[in-house]
């Protein structure tokens, strides 16, 4: 079930409100969790008892390494390689195959598999709760229904942010139920609806118009347009999404990270990704660049050859580890090494900045501007990779780009590309991605008629942003596919 569609905003929530609204305060729990399970099956029924099988692993792999202490570090493993055993098989068991067929030759030929969606999402929570466990930051979660919950839970269930379970176990128990709480939720949806219907869904049809024709088949200027398209497509519609969970948490007393900070207005590719799928970076930070991974691997794994060698890059474990993040951070988002391509581009860049210092703060205006250009062009670039079919698509379209390549025969003038609205809507989302509207919807009580004013422009942005639902059959939420 889409956030953006009428069947969610005009039937789901409206009917979830009231019951979450009318039952005892120790139901609501449960009215969330009933409710965030129709949710998933409502679009992949064949796929609930994976995300049910992920909850009781992690479950009972929380409660015996408190109660087997001694073994704690095999279960972790056991508990965490059961997890990725699931992420591994369902979304890159082709992508295996495929490799393995290009490599050897061969034309091995099994079942095609489908992945569920938001398996990377609801997988990494998991793995939050039992490092977490491990650590000794949270205790095992008796309750197997607030466990669930946690895991589950619809406002980010499918494209997320990430929560990390020590900063939602609190809530599950207590949480602030308030009229301005609501009244904010309603608000921060309303604002990542309008995101995704009105500009992200806009600029979508621009991208994929391009990236469908072959790169020697359009002009330099349109290549430029169109990753630039992309690039604020991707924007506003991950960004739009977080919105809506971040303000569907409030409407039921939760508070999730944000997810993003204005990413295009970084000056250093370094700042873009502490902007970013904040979540995300989190998470790796967390558990993967800043937590000594090593440590929890068993004795038997120890022993092992590899163990040596990575013992021996400790030395540069910080540029080492940034690669890695990065590396894994491109591969979690698609299995094609187009996304993984996406990702080193990214760790290299951060790499150099932090060898050269690129990533500190200037005092010097033009500085920062120059600065600022760098960023966003290599930002830009970057996406090249994240939207390709294919690493050859990618190279061609560079070349298009920089007048390296040959055109051969321009199928199309820019007009196909973009029309009058189009282009409205590109300038506008380039404006909008600078925080010159960020306290739009903080406004003191005192100042009553600017608030009007902001009120009346949301009812219309969501009059707006119906409208467009009702109309239109064009609706994809990018990051479903990771």
């Amino acid at each position: 079930m889409l956030f953006s569609s009428m069947t969610f905003i005009y039937v789901f929530l409206p009917i979830v409100c009231l019951l979450y609204l009318i039952v005892k305060k120790d139901l609501r729990n449960y009215v969330l969790l009933f409710a965030s399970l129709i949710f998933y099956a409502w679009g992949e029924p064949n796929y609930l008892a994976i995300m049910i099988l992920t909850i009781v692993v992690n479950y009972f792999g929380a409660i015996f390494l408190e109660r087997y202490s001694q073994y704690k570090k095999i279960i972790l493993f056991a508990t965490v390689t059961t997890n990725l055993a699931f992420l591994i098989y369902f979304k890159y068991f082709n992508f295996l195959l495929d490799n393995i067929n290009h490599l050897f030759k061969t034309n091995i030929d099994f079942i095609h598999v489908v992945m569920p969606i938001g398996i990377s999402f609801y997988t990494f929570q998991a793995m939050s709760y039992i490092f977490d466990v491990y650590r000794g930051e949270v205790k095992p979660q008796r309750n197997f229904y607030k466990l669930a919950l946690y895991i589950s839970l619809f406002p980010q269930l499918i494209a997320g942010p990430i929560l990390k379970y020590s900063d939602i176990e609190p809530q599950l128990d207590n949480r602030v139920h308030s009229f301005d709480n609501v009244s904010m939720g309603i608000k921060r949806f309303i604002i990542g609806l309008s995101k995704k219907m009105l500009i992200a869904n806009v600029l979508g049809e621009v991208a994929d118009k391009v990236f469908s024709q072959a790169p020697d088949t359009f002009s330099h200027l349109t290549a430029w347009l169109g990753v630039g398209s992309y690039m604020l497509q991707i924007y506003y519609d991950f960004s739009g999404y977080s919105d809506m969970a971040i303000g569907l948490g409030l409407i039921f007393g939760f508070k999730f990270m944000e997810n993003f900070n204005y990413p295009y207005y970084a000056k250093s590719m370094t700042e873009a990704w502490h902007k970013w799928h904040i979540s995300l970076s989190s998470w790796f930070k967390n558990y993967v660049f800043g937590f000594r991974w090593y440590s929890w691997l068993p004795n038997f794994v120890r022993k092992l050859g590899i163990w040596k060698i990575l013992r021996r890059l400790n030395f540069k474990r910080s540029y080492v580890n940034v690669m890695v993040v990065f590396f894994l951070i491109g591969l979690w988002h698609g299995a094609s090494w187009t996304f993984v391509l996406w990702g080193v581009w990214n760790g290299l860049f951060l790499v150099v900045e932090n060898l050269t210092g690129l990533n500190k703060e200037s005092n010097n205006r033009f500085v920062n501007i120059l600065k600022h250009i760098y960023a966003q062009l290599v930002g830009l670039l970057g996406f090249v990779f994240f939207r390709s079919e294919n690493l050859s698509y990618a190279i061609d379209y560079f070349k298009n780009m920089f007048g390296l390549l040959a055109i051969h025969d321009v199928k199309y003038t820019l007009s196909y590309y973009f029309d009058n609205l189009q282009i409205f809507i590109f300038i506008l989302a380039f404006i909008c991605c600078a925080p010159i509207f960020s306290k739009m919807l903080y406004i003191r009580k005192e100042r009553w008629f600017l608030r009007g004013i902001v009120n009346a422009w949301l009812i219309i942005l969501f009059v707006l942003s119906t409208a467009v639902i009702a109309s239109s059959t064009y609706n994809p939420f990018i990051y479903f596919r990771f």
